[in-house]
């Protein structure tokens, strides 16, 4: 089967279904989608943890009380420890890697100390982990309808409440998550 459809800047939207309880009710933003497998990071999972603890850890000051209570994101079950900051186009840092034109994700220090001192880039989402899909896998999670998926909209990723980013992707598609049930698909 050749590789016709990347999901790259798409979102995936879990199924109501989808009992895995990393995914369950989440909305993931994939970065990169090759026939190599996908990788994403999951946009609507704030932790407890803010961007102040994290910056101190990191022995990163800051000054800014808005960056200090900025929370952080379970990105996905991989890599846990390692920090994603995805953002609005902006200055560049050691480790970006462009989505769109629009849209970037670095993972370097240089970005959270841009953020830290009020120079970063316009709109962040940073968070811990990412979600990663081998070869072929994400594809055959799809054909069992385990997820949604369409193209992906900043508002979403970075001006809407955590809370209403699961029903709002979804409404991108015409779907009201609301009326589909848990027990799709099993007969």
């Amino acid at each position: 089967m050749g590789f016709s459809t990347s999901l790259t800047n798409h979102f995936l939207i879990a199924m109501p279904g989808l009992q895995d309880p990393n995914f369950a009710r989440t909305v993931t933003y994939v970065c990169e989608h090759t026939d190599q497998g996908a990788m994403g990071i999951v946009i609507n999972r704030p932790t407890e943890v803010t961007l102040g603890e994290l910056l101190a850890q990191l022995d990163i000051p800051t000054r800014l009380s808005a960056v200090r209570d900025t929370l952080v994101y379970q990105g996905g079950p991989v890599q846990t420890d390692r920090g994603f900051v995805l953002h609005t186009a902006g200055p560049s840092f050691d480790s970006t890697i462009n989505i769109t034109s629009r849209i970037s994700v670095t993972t370097s220090r240089d970005v959270l100390e841009a953020i830290a001192g009020g120079e970063g880039p316009p709109q962040v989402l940073i968070a811990l982990g990412y979600a990663g899909w081998g070869s072929g896998q994400l594809e055959q999670e799809l054909s069992a309808n385990a997820w949604l998926s369409g193209p992906a909209n900043d508002d979403i990723i970075f001006r809407l409440d955590a809370e209403s980013r699961w029903l709002a992707a979804a409404k991108l598609l015409g779907v009201d998550l609301n009326l589909l049930s848990g027990e799709a698909g099993h007969a």
